[in-house]
């Protein structure tokens, strides 16, 4: 069986990305009873997305996402089968007590657990993977931690039901 031979050179428009869910990139895995015990309150919570994905590029061995979080969107606690390459293009993000605003970046290992929170004008991630299927494990935490995450996302429905994605800026050298 001869190999398949992967194009050289290949365009690809931001505006025909599928969004995560429709590429079916991405498994969700592992253990989380408390995550599903709370499940009802954080669906209703959900009502005004805080985030969007999508894939502008996949090819076999390589995948390219686009985050948007909304203004202090907390993604929780989690983990991938890849290691992963994060550029921030606009906004910024808070993880512990570092920020990171556009042109800075992150490298998360395989299966290292991280979260963030997106800053006051949201963010928009850029995520390259050197492959094209991945999984997400998310961290279980206690039923009252979910029913906290829920109400921190019914809060950023006023917010967030207009809320444009921020501005791009050139980073500002030091």
């Amino acid at each position: 069986m001869a190999e398949m031979q992967l194009p050289r050179f290949e365009i690809f428009r931001g505006a025909d990305a599928p969004t995560l869910d429709d590429c079916a990139c991405m498994t969700y895995e592992g253990e989380t009873p408390n995550l599903i015990a709370a499940q009802s309150k954080l669906a209703d919570a959900m009502q005004v997305r805080g985030e969007y994905a999508d894939v502008p590029y996949r090819r076999e061995g390589m995948s390219l996402a686009r985050l948007w979080v909304k203004s202090g969107f907390p993604l929780p606690l989690h983990s991938h089968d890849c290691d992963c390459l994060y550029y921030v293009v606009a906004g910024s993000i808070r993880m512990g007590t570092e920020t990171l605003a556009a042109g800075d970046g992150l490298f998360v290992g395989s299966e290292v657990p991280y979260a963030y929170t997106a800053g006051p004008e949201g963010a928009e991630v850029l995520e390259f993977r050197t492959t094209d299927s991945f999984n997400i494990k998310v961290r279980d935490k206690p039923v009252p931690a979910w029913e906290k995450l829920a109400g921190i996302l019914r809060e950023g429905h006023a917010r967030w039901a207009d809320e444009q994605p921020p501005v791009r800026r050139m980073p500002e050298k030091a």
